[in-house]
């Protein structure tokens, strides 16, 4: 396990964090100080536990709405899945459809050719 050091609101805390995610961890560590230094910006001084809070409502408030997105994106996915599906068994339908009237039309064309040829056979003999 890997250990970071990261400044949260002036105070400093050693982390543990797998290996190779020192980075991530210490970015997530700076975007909650600067959503910590912007609520103190606009409320003042509150008191740093009271703003630590807030701070971490703000991000379950965006991971909610992130994750409700997330939700309506998969439906939306899962209905164009759907949707393409449909299509797919209906050009597969009319692909099917198709190649039954072509094999008509060449069976029609093969029983015209064999009258015709029938015909022309009868006409030279008699």
């Amino acid at each position: 396990m890997a250990q970071v050091s990261v400044t949260i609101n002036g105070k400093t805390y050693r982390m543990a964090c797998d290996d190779g995610q020192e980075q991530h961890l210490a970015g997530l560590a700076e975007r909650l100080n600067n959503s910590i230094d912007q609520l103190r910006e606009r409320f003042g001084e509150i008191g740093d536990q009271r703003l630590t809070v807030m701070a971490a409502i703000t991000f379950a408030d965006q991971f909610a709405e992130a994750s409700g997105r997330l939700h309506q994106i998969e439906s939306e996915i899962a209905s164009l899945q759907q949707a393409r599906d449909a299509v797919v068994e209906q050009q597969a339908a009319a692909e099917a459809d198709t190649a039954a009237a072509i094999n008509t039309i060449a069976e029609r064309i093969e029983h015209l050719a064999s009258r015709i040829s029938g015909a022309d056979g009868q006409d030279h003999d008699g």
